[in-house]
């Protein structure tokens, strides 16, 4: 009797350790696998808003693009392909490194690989530690844009509707009333034409236009000094 005990204690013992066994096989391999998914990913790269600036200057020059040079991607995205295209580069539409360094515009540390974040952010937003700030891009109001377009209407300049609203048609009325006043005819609604059709600035556009007048001033000498 005591014989027969110790074997039923005995298989119970091995079927007990069997389903451990199986347990830990199996958790085993249920454990997640790490996905591709979870490496990290290369950052995409994105120009600084001087070297977009330095960019949309040289597009001018090559006259490829009657814009102004604000820094701000904006509408000169297929004059950047049209000169990728000219230099045998990756038709993007956007100022990334080959086309950058064809361009001949200086990269920042961060974008080389080297330098902090503070350093990136920095010269995103235009200004260095060697020079004045650049002030934003002057910006028309809708109603300035309105009044705009009734007096290009009364000048048979312009034949849209004066609603406010940006078009190729109203850029190129805008440029031919500069090139009658003698401005730069950019096509572009700055303070200087808007002061010459009497159309009223707000105060804001007066600050941002003495910012200018003092980046532009304080540019200039440094260069002299240069």
């Amino acid at each position: 009797m005591f014989k027969k005990i110790l074997l039923i204690l005995s298989i119970c013992l091995l079927f007990t350790f069997g389903v451990f066994a199986q347990d830990d096989s199996a958790s085993s391999k249920t454990e997640p696998k790490a996905s591709s998914s979870d490496a990290p990913k290369a950052t995409a790269f994105r120009p600084t808003k001087d070297q977009i600036r330095k960019g949309q200057e040289i597009l001018i020059a090559q006259k490829l693009w009657d814009g102004e040079a604000t820094g701000v991607y904006g509408e000169c995205r297929p004059a950047i392909k049209a000169y990728q295209k000219a230099n045998g580069l990756d038709q993007n539409g956007k100022f990334d490194k080959a086309t950058l360094a064809k361009m001949k515009i200086a990269l920042t540390d961060k974008q080389m690989g080297g330098g902090s974040s503070s350093d990136s952010k920095s010269s995103s937003s235009g200004s260095s530690t060697d020079g004045p700030k650049r002030p934003a891009p002057f910006q028309a109001t809708k109603d300035q844009i309105t009044s705009l377009q009734a007096k290009l209407k009364e000048a048979k300049l312009f034949s849209g509707e004066a609603n406010g609203e940006r078009s190729d048609e109203l850029k190129e009325a805008v440029k031919k009333y500069q090139e009658s006043k003698s401005l730069k005819a950019t096509g572009g609604i700055n303070a200087a034409t808007l002061e010459k059709m009497g159309i009223a600035l707000t105060d804001k556009q007066k600050a941002n236009v003495a910012a200018q007048k003092a980046y532009d001033e304080g540019k200039k000498d440094s260069k002299d000094k240069d």
